[in-house]
């Protein structure tokens, strides 16, 4: 179950941060707070801060809404005790880590800017997807 807290309180985290971000990309939030490097602005208002014209802050949003879904029905009975919300968890996080991957090669190389909310954001779905995985783990061995 602790897994599952863990996860539920990185994607309220997550989701926090890449509303904040989707809302600089719309232009609703003014300048971003990035330690005055300007990197964060050529990440998030650069071609790559948007795909299909949508910013990829939102995809990121979503992706913590449906984290954060999955892990409070998790702690609720008569879910608590299946194993579903858990490889939910582990599924949802491993796309997001794969695409974060992407993204932070994008910056690395393509962009040569480091957004250190993307950093941050890129943190924290690793930090799900490792508690979603010792979740997995956990539950296995209690299967056995």
């Amino acid at each position: 179950m602790r897994h599952r807290m863990a996860a539920a309180t990185l994607s309220l985290i997550g989701l926090l941060l890449s509303s904040y971000l989707t809302l600089h990309r719309l232009g609703v939030v003014g300048p971003i707070a990035c330690g005055g490097s300007g990197s964060c602005d050529r990440v998030q208002l650069g071609p790559y801060g948007a795909l299909f014209s949508i910013p990829v802050a939102a995809y990121g949003a979503a992706g913590y809404l449906a984290l954060l879904v999955v892990a409070l029905v998790g702690l609720q009975e008569p879910w608590a005790g299946r194993r579903a919300p858990t490889l939910w968890l582990a599924v949802i996080s491993g796309v997001g880590v794969a695409f974060t991957i992407y993204l932070t090669y994008l910056e690395l190389f393509v962009i040569h800017a480091v957004c250190t909310w993307c950093l941050a954001s890129a943190g924290i779905i690793a930090g799900i997807f490792v508690a979603s995985m010792i979740g997995v783990r956990g539950e296995r061995r209690q299967g056995d």
